[in-house]
């Protein structure tokens, strides 16, 4: 049996995080899985802030730019780590 491809794995995660409920995730996770979501399919993050400034979006973006240093790939790998952590509770 051969690995899946990265891309593979991390929208299988993807799946899986999406039928979480955000009550079941702690703050923290939930952030740590949005930047590394972010950082793998958007890339590094730019910062601008807006008149739209809230609290929320200014912890979502930080969190994003924290991890900034990593490759689309490390986020991915990053990204399925957390989840498999989670399910294999």
């Amino acid at each position: 049996m051969t690995e899946k491809d990265l891309d593979t794995r991390f929208s299988e995660a993807v799946e899986t995080a999406l039928k979480m409920t955000q009550a079941t995730l702690p703050q923290d996770v939930q952030l740590r899985l949005y930047a590394y979501y972010k950082q793998a399919t958007f890339g590094t993050a730019v910062y601008n802030q807006s008149d739209n400034f809230d609290l929320r979006n200014a912890f979502k973006t930080n969190a994003w730019m924290q991890i900034s240093h990593l490759t689309a790939e490390e986020a991915k790998e990053n990204y399925i780590a957390i989840i498999n952590s989670l399910t294999s509770k």
